[in-house]
């Protein structure tokens, strides 16, 4: 065969999926550092829900064979007994007989009392937060960054120091034992709420101001009809914050309001400190109280938890 006759042989070409290696992807092991990451996550999720799981077993568990299952991880008879003497099913004649302390609540007035004093601290110090960061943020005034300094410097003071000069001034006021007093310490502005709102405010695009202002528009008009409707996600992150920590607020609604008429949640509780016939706390109606007052707190976070972690993040990179 000639040079130009080998040259025209060639190799007939195999079918598409023929003769090609198939590719398989290789199990790679996780390095330690991941399974170290995860191990740490796992034990510090195990710590943090442990004291879930004695309140909760504790409230299914009854006065008289309380200690007696101290060792097992679930009551070998599950009881909602205790559930109903907190909603007030049961008299203090059952709930004694059931071994509790007999202790009464009215738990439908603290429900109510707990749900006006959070709406009213969310509202007031969302709205005054909500302006004091946008005149920081947007605003040129004399003393501007002194003064927000001093806002985030106030995150790092107690609220055990400003405990007593608030009490004074509530008396002085004569606003104990009122929805005033009680409310007061917490409506105005926070720094962490300033800080937090500033951050986004500060991501907020001029153009929109600026074609706001060439159209007469005023700051107090642009902070509500531009401002406020581009930062609805942050103001529920905030609201969402600031309302589980005055849901679970306890002392000073418990020093400012000793009437019972003005009891909240966590106040009411205190209630099962009264002795049982068998010479110590209430317990299992404690806890059984302290479960109902956990549901919210926890339904909030298991919705809107992913959302709250985003902007806490999103606000602490600006």
């Amino acid at each position: 065969m000639s040079a130009s006759g080998r040259s025209q042989a060639r190799t007939p070409e195999p079918f598409k999926g023929e003769g090609r290696p198939v590719r398989t992807r290789s199990a790679r092991p996780w390095p330690w550092g991941r399974w170290l990451a995860w191990s740490a996550l796992l034990a510090v999720l195990a710590i943090t829900v442990l004291p879930l799981g004695v309140v909760l077993k504790t409230a299914l568990s009854s006065n008289a064979t309380l200690f007696e299952e101290s060792a097992r991880w679930w009551p070998q008879a599950p009881t909602l007994d205790n559930f109903r003497r907190v909603l007030g099913l049961l008299t203090p004649e059952q709930s004694l007989a059931l071994g509790g302390a007999g202790a009464d609540i009215n738990f439908g007035r603290a429900l109510l009392n707990s749900l006006i004093f959070t709406t009213v601290v969310v509202v007031m110090q969302v709205s005054s937060s909500a302006m004091a960061a946008y005149a920081f943020a947007r605003l040129r005034f004399p003393g501007r960054t002194p003064i927000f300094a001093a806002f985030v410097g106030s995150m790092m003071v107690p609220g055990v120091v400003t405990l007593i000069p608030n009490f004074v001034l509530m008396r002085e006021l004569g606003w104990l034992n009122t929805w005033a007093g009680m409310v007061a310490p917490f409506c105005l502005m926070q720094g962490f709420s300033v800080f937090f709102l500033r951050q986004f405010f500060l991501g907020l695009p001029r153009d929109l101001e600026e074609a706001a202002m060439l159209e007469g528009a005023s700051h107090l008009s642009i902070f509500w009809r531009v401002a406020l409707p581009l930062s609805v996600t942050p103001l529920a992150t905030l609201a969402l914050l600031v309302g589980i920590n005055a849901w679970n607020e306890f002392f000073w609604p418990w020093l400012a309001g000793r009437d019972e008429a003005l009891q909240v949640l966590p106040v009411a509780l205190q209630t099962f400190k009264s002795q049982t016939p068998q010479g110590q706390p209430d317990w299992t109606g404690l806890m059984a109280a302290t479960t109902v007052a956990l549901l919210p707190t926890l339904i909030l976070l298991l919705t809107l938890g992913r959302r709250v972690v985003e902007s806490v993040q999103h606000s602490g990179g600006k």
